[in-house]
């Protein structure tokens, strides 16, 4: 389904380097799934891997050409989130900017994040 608000919005960066992951991809891919697990010293991790098709219950965000595919469990974590892609002369990763976010660990691998209030959905 295609939510009436954006759970999750992308920056250009990061839209540009998800296009050019999916037109390299050695299978049809529909977009990104992104979800929340978890795991990691700070109690969650984002998680993120190609989509085929949109999974039933998924809310779908589409933003600058690119298809996300929200898992459900993940709504409320995810909520008002902006996902950037950042390179550095050491590394280069996509970077969630999320309000919800509380922590990080010291090695930036997990997080620790409060679900947005389900209020916020409908406002």
């Amino acid at each position: 389904m295609k939510t009436s608000f954006k759970v999750m919005s992308l920056t250009d960066a990061a839209a540009d380097r998800i296009k050019a992951i999916i037109a390299n991809a050695d299978k049809p891919i529909a977009g990104l799934r992104v979800g929340v697990k978890n795991g990691g010293c700070a109690g969650m991790s984002y998680t993120m891997e190609y989509a085929e098709a949109q999974k039933p219950g998924e809310d779908m965000v589409e933003d600058r050409g690119v298809r996300v595919f929200i898992d459900p469990k993940a709504v409320l974590f995810l909520l008002g989130t902006q996902m950037d892609f950042q390179t550095s002369k050491l590394a280069s990763q996509f970077v969630f900017n999320n309000p919800n976010q509380t922590s990080a660990c010291g090695c930036g691998e997990s997080v620790a994040i409060t679900p947005a209030n389900p209020e916020a959905l409908h406002a």
